[in-house]
């Protein structure tokens, strides 16, 4: 099994199952790519930037790929278009590793911070509260107490969802309801987890519009009352977004990162979309790590993002 041997046969097939609208449609297009071609020359490398930029990888990451095979075929004077795929496949997995991104085995936590409290921001609609719910779910499987916080109190949807994930799972929720002060239900969650010991406190936040004032001064009020009951908080500050949306999802980073300290990464909804390639431009574009990645509807379908595991599945096959 070597470097993926600690992916489950079950992951696998929900990673594989979740890309395969993004490999049917890459896979199609490059086809068609290099059709009647024997050699990799300067139209094949045309074709594949446009493939590479209609599955959402973003132009410069596009542009970094392509002149990485440029520079292969100067090297090599003649590469078949046989080996296009494998040569793909070592490119974008080596620019991954240089991105500095760590691959985790499972739904683990820090040494030294209990409670380990993440932040979850995004906009309303990239499957937010989904996300924190399916979180709940892994580390309750962990065997870790979790502590959720109502902190969206803007939508009376977001208060219930989250409430129903609580139920499910056997996570603590702390709720103060529809219009309450999140900063307020923020503290309150904080104070329950120190008190129960817990390992983990999930605050959901407000998922208005991304280019707000008005929301982003909220976030820091939130980190700020935080930091009255564990000082050091949030240790991670998640941002969710939906890989469907293609570049409005680098659009979205790129407001969040500009106006809070994002630290990681959430990419929703990869399955049924042909746009899977959005996960390579946002994690060379922002260099933070993709720490997991919706494949599914299930709460086992969120998975750890492992990087060797998704560029394997992406080009199997």
């Amino acid at each position: 099994m070597g470097i993926f041997s600690f992916f489950s046969k079950e992951k696998k097939e929900s990673l594989n199952k979740g890309l395969f609208v993004t490999k049917q449609s890459f896979f199609s297009k490059l086809a068609n790519a290099i059709m009647g071609k024997a050699t990799v020359d300067d139209e094949v490398l045309e074709n594949l930037e446009e493939i590479l930029l209609t599955s959402d990888v973003g132009v410069d990451t596009s542009m970094k790929i392509i002149d990485r095979i440029k520079a292969r075929v100067a090297k090599e004077r003649k590469i078949e278009t046989s080996k296009l795929n494998e040569i793909l496949r070592d490119e974008i997995a080596e620019m991954l590793v240089s991105n500095g991104m760590e691959d985790k085995a499972d739904f683990s936590l820090p040494e030294g911070k209990k409670p380990y409290v993440v932040m979850v921001v995004g906009v309303n609609g990239v499957g937010k509260t989904t996300t924190i719910g399916k979180l709940a779910h892994q580390y309750k499987l962990a065997g870790k107490q979790v502590v959720l916080g109502a902190a969206d109190t803007f939508r009376a949807a977001a208060v219930d969802q989250i409430k129903i994930w609580s139920e499910r799972t056997g996570a603590t929720l702390v709720s103060q309801g529809m219009n309450a002060d999140p900063a307020s239900v923020a503290f309150d969650a904080l104070s329950s987890a120190v008190a129960k010991n817990a390992d983990i406190a999930i605050i959901d936040t407000a998922g208005r519009l991304h280019n707000k004032v008005n929301l982003m001064n909220e976030l820091t009020k939130i980190k700020n009352v935080m930091r009255k009951v564990v000082p050091d908080a949030p240790h991670e500050i998640l941002l969710v977004l939906d890989a469907s949306t293609g570049q409005n999802a680098i659009e979205q980073c790129k407001q969040f990162t500009a106006a809070t300290d994002v630290n990681a990464l959430a990419l929703t909804k990869l399955d049924g979309t042909a746009k899977g390639g959005v996960v390579i431009g946002i994690s060379d574009t922002f260099k933070i790590p993709v720490k997991y990645i919706g494949v599914g509807e299930k709460a086992e379908d969120l998975q750890v993002f492992n990087k060797h595991e998704f560029v394997d599945s992406l080009f199997k096959g």
